[in-house]
């Protein structure tokens, strides 16, 4: 049982797996940050001064929807959405294996046999 375990965990697809989820992982404050300090603001800015995550409706007294939070999980969520998409597509771009080398010329004995060939060909027609 644990060599079925090691051999399951030592694939590649597992181990991809645990390092995207870390990068992920620290990932996540850069875009938090990026979203909070320099979108939101300018979010802000385009839309005369409304600070979303202060945005709220209150149907009851006592309850209070904070819908302008779920806006900014939203953006938060495309902007690290786009963020990965460049970062994997940039991956792919570097693994894509180097173009394969030309076939080296034939040599001089098959350039011969080739001639043998055709001309043989030419004799029997």
């Amino acid at each position: 049982m644990w060599e079925e375990f090691r051999n399951f965990a030592m694939k590649g697809n597992v181990i991809d797996l645990a390092i995207g989820v870390i990068i992920g992982a620290a990932f996540t404050p850069i875009v938090s940050t990026l979203v909070a300090n320099i979108m939101m603001p300018i979010l802000g800015y385009v839309t005369a001064g409304i600070d979303f995550s202060s945005l709220a409706v209150t149907p009851i007294e006592g309850v209070e929807i904070k819908y302008g939070l779920f806006l900014n999980a939203i953006i938060q969520f495309l902007i690290t959405a786009i963020a990965l998409f460049f970062l994997i597509k940039a991956i792919n771009i570097a693994r894509k294996p180097a173009p394969a080398a030309a076939p080296p010329p034939p040599t001089q004995s098959e350039i011969y046999l080739k001639e043998i060939r055709d001309a043989l060909v030419k004799g029997k027609a």
